[in-house]
């Protein structure tokens, strides 16, 4: 069952759908008896909808709808009709609420069925959910849109809806093996979203594929279809590390394979150091996230502070105590950095980098370091993980592409193309295991 829809794809799903080879309630089913089977060891899931709405949703789709029957997962911090928000936080109230997020609202409209919450990070801050890694029970599936990556992998979906603030779509679908999308800062509607840091928070989606996050992208982005073919062979500026954080052999390994499959297949490859003005935006984006996260959690932290944990309170002090002043000195860091494209990256079309330092930690403690993916929310240059190989250990690594602000069509074209070459038995690194205590059949 969960093999089915991983398997298929959105375009596909929608397909069958449209062509009446499969009822249009068929994938929902399939997705809620996948849960039902999985789910008590993954955790992915913060609430299902009831059974009888959501197949009484997917027998009204219309099937000329480009996602028709296609069903979908939603983190919990943006609201879906008839289903509660409760933020990772498990301190309100269970109540439906009435109308879909902005996002949500157009998704549903193409076709698609929103059948649960996934689970978040409390308050996509640092707190981890329950989720647990589809490929190592004992490993982070990185946070905060854990249980939107997870979920993905497992099969349970075919795609869902995260977040990101710092690194919570690129590093989940990174340790969780998928594809993952973070489009350019304002690109998405955020009504009906719980937006903790006005200046960073990002709306982005997993998939199975690069032809999944197309097929959301379509719909979100633009009027057209986002994945055209590439004219030409891109021209690639690549970052193999910076001083944030090291970058262990394996994943370093594959960022290298990557880039000699792009070499090989006709792009031009241009090793690029970090940017040394780039450091900078790291402080920019602690200062601006604890800064608006203190004022935007303030209430909450004063009205149920001992339902909170310890990290978050912290976030919210240290948030408290920085200044006007500081902040506005590092929003203007971010705006004079964002249209510095040219000036860095002269006439590259796009940035492969890596998307976390390695393969996902051991521990459920914390969500992993975002070192890889802060500077690009900053700068709010759309992002795009894409899964490239394995660990020694068997679990999942991949490559991170960002492109130009505003430039999510041409990223995704790209991402594609880069997807394609993908060598499934080149790109995996002296495996010793093959995830022995996985789920993923």
């Amino acid at each position: 069952m969960e093999g089915e829809i991983r398997q298929l794809g959105v375009r596909e799903i929608a397909g069958q759908v449209r062509r009446k080879e499969r009822p249009k309630d068929y994938f929902v089913h399939r997705s809620l008896a996948s849960i039902e089977a999985l789910d008590s060891q993954i955790r992915a899931w913060a609430c299902i909808a009831p059974r009888a709405n959501t197949i009484e949703a997917a027998s009204a789709v219309d099937t000329a709808t480009p996602l028709a029957g296609v069903p979908i997962g939603v983190k919990d911090v943006l609201h879906v009709a008839g289903m509660p928000t409760a933020y990772g936080a498990q301190l309100f109230a269970r109540r439906a609420e009435e109308f879909d997020a902005a996002c949500v609202g157009m998704l549903r409209a193409a076709g698609a069925v929103p059948i649960g919450k996934t689970v978040t990070a409390e308050f996509a801050y640092k707190h981890p959910g329950p989720t647990r890694n589809p490929h190592d029970l004992r490993r982070t599936p990185g946070g905060s849109s854990s249980g939107s990556a997870a979920a993905v992998a497992v099969g349970m979906v075919p795609v869902t809806i995260g977040t990101q603030t710092g690194g919570s779509i690129i590093r989940p679908a990174a340790f969780c093996g998928v594809a993952g999308f973070k489009p350019s800062f304002g690109a998405v509607p955020r009504d009906g979203m719980k937006v903790s840091c006005e200046s960073l928070d990002v709306i982005g989606w997993y998939g199975t594929s690069v032809s999944d996050i197309g097929a959301i992208a379509d719909v979100l982005l633009s009027d057209e279809r986002v994945l055209q073919s590439p004219a030409r062979r891109p021209r690639v500026a690549v970052i193999c590390g910076t001083s944030l954080h090291a970058l262990d052999a394996d994943a370093r390994e594959i960022l290298v394979m990557a880039e000699r499959a792009l070499i090989d297949h006709g792009a031009t490859c241009t090793q690029i150091a970090f940017p040394r003005e780039f450091t900078l935006l790291v402080e920019a984006h602690r200062t601006i996230m604890q800064y608006e996260f203190a004022r935007s959690l303030a209430s909450v932290a004063r009205v149920v502070r001992s339902g909170l944990s310890e990290v978050l309170l912290a976030c919210v002090r240290q948030g408290r105590a920085i200044s006007r002043s500081q902040y506005r000195r590092m929003k203007d860091v971010q705006s004079s950095l964002r249209d510095t494209w040219s000036i860095h990256f002269g006439d590259a079309d796009l940035i492969l980098t890596p998307s976390v330092p390695g393969e996902a930690p051991l521990g459920l403690a914390a969500t992993g370091s975002s070192a890889f993916n802060v500077v690009w929310s900053v700068l709010g240059w759309p992002c795009l993980h894409i899964p490239f190989g394995r660990s020694r250990h068997g679990l999942p690594l991949g490559i991170q592409l960002v492109g130009k602000w505003n430039g999510d069509a041409e990223l995704l074209g790209w991402g594609s193309w880069v997807e394609s070459l993908r060598r499934d038995q080149g790109a995996t690194i002296r495996s010793e295991s093959r995830m022995a205590s996985s789920v993923i059949r």
